[in-house]
């Protein structure tokens, strides 16, 4: 069994220590914290709705850890707040639907990056243009490897989108 999991918190079932160690290495590869997978993973493996205390208890992170990493998965739209009788705290599902929370991530993310980089690109071409000639070749051969690559990600971010939704 892999897990550091599985030493911090025996009291987590097999396949809510497989689903949240699944979801730890997707959510750091996409450079968010390691309780965002956590968090994910317990939800997605549940089948009833949890409060943010029950979450905060069954992994053992503080309320911060789990009130921040409950926002960044409802801001895409990966986790929603539901609706328990007779109690008036948020309880949190996940939602299975992958390609949503993908997508979400698409535009909210990475989107705005490959946008900002080819404003940065872009600035560092008007500044090239000031340098002394001796030097502008190499740094203009620099700036164009990183414009090809700006270029790409922007090209295959709608092939990436279709592929997510189909």
């Amino acid at each position: 069994m892999p897990s550091e999991i599985a030493e911090i918190e025996p009291s987590l079932s097999g396949l809510e220590i497989e689903a949240i160690d699944l979801f730890i290495s997707f959510m750091k590869l996409v450079g968010l914290p390691k309780s965002v997978g956590e968090i994910y993973g317990l939800l997605f493996v549940t089948e009833t709705p949890l409060n943010s205390d029950q979450i905060t208890d069954q992994l053992r992170i503080s309320a911060g850890a789990t009130s921040q990493g409950l926002k960044i998965l409802r801001s895409f739209r990966a986790v929603r707040a539901v609706y328990m009788p007779g109690d008036r705290r948020d309880h949190f599902v996940a939602d299975l639907d992958l390609s949503t929370f993908a997508t979400a991530f698409l535009n909210d993310e990475l989107k705005p990056r490959l946008e900002s980089a080819a404003e940065r690109i872009h600035r560092m071409e008007i500044l090239i243009d000031a340098m002394p000639s001796q030097k502008k070749a190499a740094a203009f051969k620099r700036v164009e490897r990183l414009k090809h690559w700006v270029d790409r990600g922007r090209k295959i971010m709608p092939w990436i989108q279709k592929f997510l939704v189909s």
